[in-house]
């Protein structure tokens, strides 16, 4: 074997080591965006039950969490992919596998649950996680002393986007950065001996007030 290919299968040992997550998740995408367009597309039966129907939340709860895997367009996935691509694999070799994924699935769910609160319509596609990620990025980025103006930019460019532009759920783009963001503070309070512990007690505090307002918006709380 070629010293070049020995570096090469190293690169990508470490890269799957250290972002395994984010290439799991790109993966199940890919891997069900295939299935859809086998299925009919985005009118397809697997889509129909992939699909977050805000109205249909009391019957159908885990479509907070598969809306998140599919997606309407070939434009739509290549977008997103690459959101993840860039920022997943920093990111998660940053927090740690179980971290990234805790922020990932979070800020996604709390996508979904802002397309609940602010009455949108139907909403597929990783976005609020995407969103999550950005979110996480800015505090992490603010708490280490970086330059923030880019990253600004870039967090109110793709905002804005979601206004102007017919077909975007918004909605769960602010959702999803604000969990995002939230998440990332938890993670970033001081490293004492109980920190793991307070982390993980306000995760499950910030995934249950999550609930409760869902719950509270369809009037089951």
């Amino acid at each position: 074997m070629s010293d070049t290919s020995s570096r090469f299968g190293r690169r990508v040992r470490r890269q799957l080591s250290t972002a395994g997550v984010t290439w799991a998740i790109m993966a199940a995408c890919i891997l069900v965006f295939l299935a859809q367009q086998a299925t009919g597309g985005v009118d397809g039966e697997l889509s129909l039950r992939l699909i977050f129907y805000p109205q249909l939340i009391t019957v159908e709860p885990w479509t907070v969490v598969t809306s998140l895997f599919a997606h309407a367009s070939l434009l739509h996935i290549l977008f997103n992919m690459y959101s993840l691509y860039a920022l997943g694999p920093s990111l998660e070799q940053a927090l740690g596998h179980w971290r990234f994924a805790v922020l990932y699935f979070l800020s996604g769910i709390g996508g979904s649950v802002g397309v609940l609160l602010l009455d949108s319509g139907a909403v597929l596609g990783a976005s609020g996680a995407i969103f999550g990620l950005l979110g996480a990025y800015f505090v992490i980025e603010r708490r280490m002393g970086g330059s923030m103006t880019q990253l600004i930019v870039v967090i109110a460019l793709n905002l804005g986007i979601g206004f102007v532009v017919p077909g975007i759920a918004w909605q769960a783009h602010v959702g999803g950065l604000l969990v995002g963001a939230l998440v990332a503070v938890i993670y970033l309070r001081p490293r004492t001996r109980t920190a793991p512990h307070l982390q993980a007690q306000l995760l499950w505090a910030t995934a249950a007030g999550i609930l409760i307002i869902a719950l509270v918006k369809i009037g089951l709380f």
